[in-house]
């Protein structure tokens, strides 16, 4: 304990990091101050309560700012939209493959697309979200007005918040988008924790214990998939002319790739999660008395802890990781650049071969990697099934929980960084947090 407040006290005597900590804490509280700001002309006692399926889950992500239909119902739901969109286009298309590869100026570029992308997707969403999301019964001014009037705000509102993630990225503490989706997750877990201890009462006061463990566990699982990685070994090659041009000597230099066995983080979940919606959609319009069929599949996947919801959930989540995987993790090029800067692997003949070997073992931590997310989403309809109340049960895990630990970790090796640098001990024993070097975890 003495040492932990040592920390804190370490913490606020380097003005830099305190600066950067107040104005990344007043920055949050500002995002979580809007979303409580209804917009002009919306009753908020007409409102429709407690969101399901895909809609629950971006009102989870956006901390109820959605249903309260706030001027940040949107939130930066946009943005996260556009930079999937734009991330894999850097894949897929030359172009934007041309930009990326021109450093700077190149992600200047990147950005003012993935700024101008998401005013145009936020545009589209509001209308959606007005019509499909507020009911008319609490409109209360003129339906034209206040459609127009809405969309230019919750537009704005978007930007916004777009520009507090880019301040706190630039001035404050960890990756800013980031850690606007974190609080808006968390911000439901103090009222989730008491709605469970209300429910169990003081005659279950064993059993909310046991959950709170239960959590705990999970969360340290989570911790360990989010920071394991694999170091492939490499030695580089490097000739340079000893006293006379006719002697040279070669240089040998150890080092290690390291590849994540989460390279694909919670885009998985999120492209599943997505896709869920679609099954009760599609049966729904084919409901009827000549169709059980279709009345089966609209009951079974409307249904987050049924066992065909589950299964099918995880199934996705497993094929997207592999998919995501690829996509972001070029096997190709990192064998190029090895072998164009001198670079190999042990025992393994560089190019091709070298190539062939990444993949081997890129699909080898792939595989338990997505069979450990595949469990870690469907956590809450087991937790549910078990008896754990709705509200508490979505921390069991699914996108929050990979969202959380992931941030808190980054977060915190960015203040380790601070400390090291000033020459005071870091938050670990070890001087690091162990894990968080390798490779950022990219959340949108």
């Amino acid at each position: 304990m003495k040492k932990f407040f040592e920390t804190i006290k370490n913490i606020f005597s380097v003005k830099e990091l305190k600066d950067r900590i107040f104005l990344t804490l007043g920055l949050l509280m500002v995002f979580r101050l809007g979303s409580f700001i209804v917009l002009p002309g919306v009753d908020p006692s007409k409102l429709d309560q407690g969101k399901a399926g895909v809609l629950g889950f971006i009102n989870e992500i956006l901390g109820g700012a959605f249903e309260r239909a706030s001027i940040f119902a949107l939130g930066i739901m946009p943005y996260i939209s556009a930079s999937i969109i734009i991330q894999l286009l850097t894949v897929a298309v030359p172009t934007f493959q041309k930009m990326q590869k021109e450093g700077e100026s190149g992600r200047k570029k990147l950005t003012q697309i993935t700024r101008a992308l998401t005013i145009l997707i936020t545009i589209g969403q509001g209308f959606a979200y007005l019509k499909g999301t507020v009911p008319t019964e609490a409109i209360i001014i003129d339906q034209t007005f206040f459609l127009i009037s809405s969309i230019i705000i919750l537009t704005s509102g978007t930007v916004f918040c777009m520009w507090l993630g880019e301040k706190i990225t630039d001035k404050g503490i960890g990756n800013g988008i980031s850690l606007l989706i974190m609080i808006g997750i968390i911000s439901r877990f103090p009222v989730a924790i008491v709605s469970e201890a209300t429910l169990k009462g003081m005659g279950g006061v064993f059993i909310f214990v046991l959950e709170i463990l239960a959590l705990y566990l999970v969360v340290m699982g989570v911790v360990l998939i989010v920071q394991a990685v694999r170091y492939v070994p490499l030695q580089y090659v490097k000739q340079v002319a000893g006293r006379s041009q006719k002697q040279m000597l070669t240089q040998k230099k150890r080092s290690a790739l390291p590849l994540k066995v989460n390279a694909a983080g919670v885009m998985p979940i999120i492209f599943a999660q997505a896709l869920m919606f679609l099954p009760p959609l599609v049966a729904g319009a084919f409901q009827g008395e000549d169709t059980p069929n279709a009345d089966y599949i609209a009951r079974a996947f409307s249904n987050f802890t049924s066992l065909e919801y589950n299964i099918l959930f995880a199934v996705l989540i497993i094929a997207f990781t592999f998919f995501y995987t690829a996509m972001t993790i070029n096997v190709q090029q990192i064998s190029d650049n090895l072998k164009d800067s001198g670079g190999f692997v042990p025992g393994v003949t560089p190019g091709e071969e070298t190539k062939n070997y990444l993949g081997k073992i890129l699909d080898r931590i792939t595989f338990p990697g997505a069979i450990f997310i595949a469990i870690i989403a469907i956590l809450p309809a087991i937790a549910a099934a078990a008896g754990v109340g709705n509200q508490f049960a979505q921390f069991y895990g699914g996108t929050s929980l990979l969202i959380m630990v992931g941030v808190v970790l980054d977060t915190l090796q960015q203040i380790e960084s601070y400390l090291l640098n000033k020459e005071y001990d870091g938050l670990m024993n070890t001087g690091n947090v162990k894990g968080r070097q390798a490779q950022p975890m990219n959340y949108i």
